[in-house]
């Protein structure tokens, strides 16, 4: 049997799956995302058509399956996506984290024989960066941290009796291990 699309109708439920594929949860996320105005996305949704550049670029960016997103049937990721990590993605502004949607990554990307993260994360600050959130302790090394209720990517160095050296954003200081909150271990960053 082969896929049917009718580029007449049916751009409304389309474009609700290509929101829930991206991981987004409004339909202003989605605008912003594609750069594009509100209004803009308001108008595809009244005219209902086939969003063609929509779909395209959605699966590009998410490895999501064709006959899912053109019709609701099928399997939301095929088996081609396994070769696909999925990582839920986030802005970096002003200390504070933003969800991006939803990124998948190649997994030949990543050096053979390393780990790929079980409860990762894609931070992007201008580099981009691929943060593993399942961790049983730190150790020296990049770290997503929050400082004084702000995130950052910082570089931990542990001191004697339980203190870490916390370099970045052209600043370093040491403090008990306690006084800051450690999100997540980078594993990979990518340069932008």
């Amino acid at each position: 049997m082969s896929l049917q699309i009718n580029f007449e109708s049916g751009g409304t439920e389309v474009l609700s799956r290509v929101i829930e594929a991206y991981g987004f949860h409004t339909k202003l996320a989605l605008a912003d995302h594609l750069g594009i105005a509100s209004s803009s996305l308001a108008m595809r949704y009244k005219r209902d058509y086939f969003p063609s550049d929509i779909v395209v670029r959605c699966m590009a960016e998410t490895g999501v399956n064709l006959e899912w997103l053109a019709t609701g049937y099928g399997d939301k990721f095929n088996e081609v996506s396994i070769t696909f990590l999925r990582l839920n993605k986030h802005k970096l502004v002003d200390g504070q984290l933003f969800e991006d949607g939803v990124i998948s990554l190649d997994k030949s990307l990543f050096p053979a024989g390393k780990s790929l993260p079980n409860q990762g994360m894609y931070v992007n600050d201008g580099t981009a960066y691929v943060v593993e959130c399942d961790f049983k302790e730190t150790y020296d090394g990049m770290w997503l941290v929050q400082v004084a209720g702000k995130s950052s990517i910082r570089t931990l160095t542990h001191l004697p009796t339980n203190m870490v050296r916390v370099n970045g954003s052209n600043t370093t200081f040491d403090c008990s291990i306690s006084d800051i909150t450690v999100i997540g271990k980078v594993i990979m960053t990518i340069e932008c």
